[in-house]
């Protein structure tokens, strides 16, 4: 991912009004990112308990969205997998999160959602090698994240081209 000014990342939020961009607390850590190890950046605003925020490349331009997390969570007692990282974790650290799609179905109350870590650090997730291939050797290891960050990009930009109302499928019915 390009590195981003604080500016940059407010113009790229799409799904929010003006005065909720300015009443966004970006991350504090924003300076000490390396942003080339990271596909997506993804955190929660520390005023704002229930608001966090995607912001990745999609159409060749950043793209960010405001989420908003579920006031409730799952039981802690049994485990869940992020539906963009893949990660299967305690159910209390997966969070259902909506996003407003843009335009005039977001202003009447159109949202799409889906299940994501709470913490929506799904960039540094798909960084870890996966329990199942543990026991491979560093390059097959090494394939395993790649596939992993590949997946996290093409679920992420189904999630963002459902939020902009953008067709998948462009064919006809013919």
């Amino acid at each position: 991912m390009l590195a981003l000014t604080e500016a940059a990342i407010r113009r790229s939020l799409v799904n929010c009004s003006r005065s909720e961009v300015a009443a966004m607390t970006l991350p504090r850590d924003l300076d000490a990112l390396d942003w080339a190890a990271i596909d997506v950046l993804g955190w929660r605003d520390p005023k704002a308990e229930l608001r966090g925020y995607l912001v990745h490349e999609h159409g060749g331009r950043a793209v960010g969205l405001a989420l908003r997390a579920a006031d409730t969570t799952m039981s802690s007692r049994r485990s869940a997998m992020c539906l963009l990282c893949h990660s299967v974790q305690s159910a209390a650290a997966i969070s259902l999160f909506t996003a407003r799609r843009v335009g005039e179905a977001g202003r009447n109350g159109n949202t799409v959602g889906t299940y994501i870590c709470a913490d929506l650090d799904c960039a540094h997730r798909v960084l870890d090698v996966p329990p199942t291939a543990l026991h491979l050797d560093e390059e097959l290891q090494s394939l395993a994240v790649e596939e992993r960050v590949a997946g996290l990009r093409q679920r992420l930009q189904a999630f963002t081209s459902d939020v902009l109302l953008e067709r998948a499928w462009t064919g006809s019915f013919r």
